[in-house]
């Protein structure tokens, strides 16, 4: 028997917005409001509000936090000082990865870990057989999490907190007030734009989105206003700014060293933890394959699961993500390939042979933009 899909706090904002709506990790998330590709556009332009209470929000708490969490991931948790945040993976004993997460110290003995929605179940079991010296809490039901992301991001949400925006560093957070609830405020998001991603108490979660889209109407100081936003924009934009979504570009048969993100890896740090020494194999004897990235050359999309063709048209590899770039104009796309295998690459889009251009990752910068 399927069981039904959990709501957010903001399904009825999403409703009275007229979101196209779908199943999503176990929750009914909105797809799009009008367009993708406007919403898309509106975060790298203005300004783009999402709903993200579908992730996964755990506590690791007490005295003993920091020490059971350095064991349980391949970071280095206790070494965040109270404030800052830390992108890390949960690994197998063989190296590969059951979540990448984000872990953000809010205190000398509490810890909150992000986890993807469609792995909370894991991360929660995992991080509670890893963590005997601590408590480890699922606080996802009673969490609300609201991202704010673009260049316009921190001017629209100065307007509703009494947190002092210019002091927060990326990968920092503090507690402050916004539109009058306690809440989580964190410089971090999945878009390669500025933004905060703001935890607070589900019941304040509309409050806080309602407050946020009043604020971010245009007018003096802001070039567009802001506008709600989807999964699909949430996923070219992440696309665009080459990051890993799990499924895709990460999984139980990926070590962070094929996904190019060796550096989450603490093998310094002084204490044991679990998939240690499969990773420093692997350290040692390379990546078995390599994550690329791909401009298609024509106007067809490469898409998830897609061979990778090598010049003597033989599979040398297989498309993990792709998609049209609203940004750049072209379809892109991330893709594993055997290590040591030279282009130029073709893709293999339903029968017919594509070539695609290799290029550094990620496809788009906000640093080098003009």
């Amino acid at each position: 028997m399927t069981s039904q899909p959990r709501d957010t706090p903001l399904r009825g904002v999403h409703e009275r917005l007229g979101a196209t709506m779908t199943e999503f990790a176990g929750w009914l998330m909105p797809l799009r409001y009008t367009s993708e590709t406007a919403e898309h556009n509106a975060v790298r332009s203005g300004a783009g509000l999402f709903d993200l209470s579908h992730m996964g929000e755990i506590a690791v708490t007490g005295p003993g936090a920091g020490a059971a969490l350095d064991y349980a991931v391949c970071g280095w948790p206790s070494a965040l000082a109270p404030g800052r945040a830390r992108y890390t993976m949960l690994c197998a004993p063989d190296g590969g990865v059951l979540d990448d997460l984000v872990i953000y110290r809010q205190g000398a003995e509490r810890f909150l870990v992000v986890a993807n929605a469609a792995n909370t179940a894991v991360v929660l079991g995992e991080l509670q057989r890893r963590c005997p010296g601590a408590r480890v809490q699922d606080e996802t039901a009673a969490t609300g999490l609201v991202a704010i992301q673009g260049p316009n991001a921190a001017g629209i949400l100065s307007a509703v907190t009494d947190l002092g925006l210019a002091g927060v560093r990326y990968y920092a957070g503090a507690y402050a007030t916004v539109a009058g609830c306690p809440a989580w405020v964190a410089r971090t998001g999945y878009t390669g734009e500025d933004g905060f991603e703001i935890f607070c108490a589900a019941a304040g979660c509309e409050r806080v989105w309602t407050a946020l889209t009043a604020a971010g109407q245009a007018g003096p100081g802001l070039v567009a206003s802001l506008v709600p936003a989807g999964l699909a924009a949430r996923d070219t934009l992440r696309l665009e700014a080459g990051m890993p979504l799990y499924g895709n570009e990460l999984g139980p048969d990926v070590t962070p060293y094929e996904a190019g993100l060796g550096r989450v890896v603490r093998l310094d740090k002084p204490m044991d933890f679990v998939g240690r020494e499969a990773l420093a194999a692997r350290a040692v004897a390379g990546p078995r394959r390599t994550l690329i990235g791909l401009v298609a050359r024509s106007r067809r999309v490469p898409r998830h699961g897609y061979a990778v063709l090598s010049p003597t048209g033989q599979p040398v590899g297989v498309v993990t993500s792709g998609a049209p770039s609203p940004t750049l104009h072209t379809p892109i796309a991330m893709a594993y390939v055997e290590t040591g295998a030279h282009g130029p690459f073709g893709i293999d889009v339903r029968g017919t042979t594509e070539p695609a251009d290799v290029t550094d990752l990620p496809f788009y910068d906000r640093s080098k933009q003009g």
